[in-house]
């Protein structure tokens, strides 16, 4: 585990985080990892349903053990009138709240954004759903699936042709919840320099996802034109695509001009490097597909690393696609200290991604292991100034765990 060497940039701010899963849980992470104090409200029992996702060690995802490090599990039953006081009084001490319910949810336990800001006038609300507060999609459920598949990214996710695929991870669900870290530290900007009060950060899935995808909707609006999946090439940039080799895939991006004429040189085709009409990327898009041709014909001859040994040494950017089995063995993941051995509450050790991004001066770093359920409600709660007789009293309800 790292040891902070210095403050941490976000001492001192307190979070409240009452989502669960994907979204709210990532923007919380995040804020925790740069030394926010981080009070994850889930419910008794099972918890946020992510401790049970994908591979289990223990009877707990390891999925959870990266999400959910650095914060305090406090178990409150929200359906419960009693349990939405506690909450209440939470958040009126908090600086900031994350949620990532259907609309609607928060108003319906009397938590709306205007009942929030009487209570705390200060307070920094950041909401994540499929569809954001408002619109005609407003109340439809929206996972991070069906936000990649609206803000466009699914379009284009495929060989020409064929079905559309995955990213392979929950990148709408990651994209939004970045989104909403980048609306509570510009929140917090206001608030602290300009002397604001709190306000509402509306976060859409679709919108996040929409947010990235570059030149797609202007280029519709200019020309009319729709861009379509191109499989592993960079549509409109050339030469940029996968190439087979002998025992596995490369990825050569020569699509700099000084860089396409030593790619050429390379694998023995200075008459396509010294080509008038392939000196600029326009010249070369329109016959990308005979210099695809001539690299794949010179990869297929190689093996991957002997493939990346060349490229390196004419200084062409080049890649093999890592597996995670690449990843937890390469040296440069170790020496940036992008895999950390994070102990658990279970009694093992687990690998996890390091830390981004990083800062010279007050470094993200991990504090504590990911909670068990409801670890921190004694705790929390008696901060709060409950008596062990008041906090007997909810756990008979079963109000908490």
């Amino acid at each position: 585990m790292t040891q902070p060497q210095t403050a941490a940039a976000l001492a001192g701010l307190r979070v409240i985080e009452m989502g669960q899963l994907i979204a709210g849980p990532f923007c919380g992470k995040t804020l925790g990892e740069f030394g926010a104090e981080v009070i994850k409200i889930e419910p008794p029992g099972a918890g946020d349903p992510l401790r049970n996702w994908r591979l289990l060690k223990n009877g707990t995802s390891v999925w959870w053990q990266v999400q959910s490090r650095n914060k305090q599990s406090v178990a409150i039953d929200l359906r419960q009138k009693e349990g939405q006081d506690l909450a209440r009084r939470l958040i009126a001490e908090a600086d900031v709240l994350i949620e990532n319910f259907r609309p609607g949810t928060l108003e319906g336990w009397g938590m709306s954004p205007e009942e929030l800001h009487r209570l705390n006038p200060g307070l920094i609300i950041a909401r994540i759903s499929g569809y954001g507060q408002t619109g005609p999609y407003r109340d439809l459920p929206g996972f991070g699936v069906i936000g990649e598949a609206m803000g466009g990214l699914r379009h284009l996710t495929a060989e020409p042709g064929r079905v559309p695929v995955r990213v392979g991870v929950s990148i709408g669900d990651t994209l939004a919840a970045l989104h909403a870290v980048i609306g509570i530290l510009t929140a917090l900007y206001h608030r602290r320099v300009h002397g604001g009060a709190g306000q509402v950060i509306d976060v859409a899935l679709h919108e996040a996802v929409f947010n990235v995808m570059e030149s797609l909707l202007p280029e519709y609006s200019a020309f009319g034109a729709v861009r379509e999946a191109a499989g592993s090439a960079l549509p409109g940039i050339a030469p940029s695509n996968a190439y087979p080799c002998q025992d596995g895939w490369v990825l050569v991006a020569g699509n700099g001009d000084s860089i396409f004429k030593r790619l050429m040189g390379t694998i023995g085709r200075n008459d396509l490097g010294e080509a008038a009409d392939l000196a600029d990327n326009a010249g070369r898009v329109a016959r990308v597909a005979e210099i695809d041709a001539a690299i794949g014909a010179w990869t297929q001859q190689r093996t991957v690393q002997a493939t990346l040994d060349a490229l390196s040494a004419a200084r062409v950017p080049a890649g093999k696609v890592y597996t995670a089995k690449d990843i937890a063995e390469d040296p440069h993941y170790r020496a940036r200290k992008m895999i950390l051995q994070q102990p658990t509450r279970d009694g093992y050790t687990v690998e996890v991604p390091g830390i981004v991004p990083k800062l010279s001066v007050t470094p993200g770093t991990v504090r504590a292991s990911a909670p068990h359920v409801g670890d921190d409600t004694e705790a929390v709660l008696r901060g709060m100034g409950l008596s062990e007789a008041d906090i007997a009293t909810l756990r008979a309800k079963e109000i908490i765990q």
